[in-house]
């Protein structure tokens, strides 16, 4: 059973990602998934521009400072791992440049895409 906290919480969650992906669309890429999970971990959104594909964690906070500190070294780890299984599912690692970004959401502004934000 799900709590009420734990469903406004999912909520917010879906608005950031859905927000970040409008703000990935306008700058021309192309969503090819949403929530992918696997055993090693989830990824927000995985989307495709050119021959970039960028495996992106969405972060919504009360600001857009306090969602970039909110990346960690062991979320960073467990979304590589997560682009790893993705990459073998697919079969799209081929000659495309890969990043790991990050949108960042914050209330009353326009989500703030940071790409390469993190190496692994």
């Amino acid at each position: 059973m799900t709590t009420p906290a734990r469903r406004v919480a999912e909520r917010k969650g879906r608005w950031a990602e859905a927000l970040a992906a409008l703000a990935l669309r306008t700058k021309g890429y192309r969503i090819l998934e949403r929530r992918f999970r696997s055993r090693a971990g989830e990824i927000d959104l995985i989307a495709r521009h050119g021959k970039h594909l960028a495996f992106v964690e969405v972060k919504a906070r009360a600001s857009l400072d306090t969602a970039a500190w909110s990346v960690t070294p062991r979320q960073q780890a467990r979304i590589a791992r997560a682009a790893e299984h993705w990459l073998a599912l697919e079969g799209e690692s081929g000659d495309f440049d890969i990043s790991f970004d990050v949108v960042l959401v914050a209330p009353w502004t326009w989500p703030r895409h940071m790409a390469s934000a993190f190496r692994v």
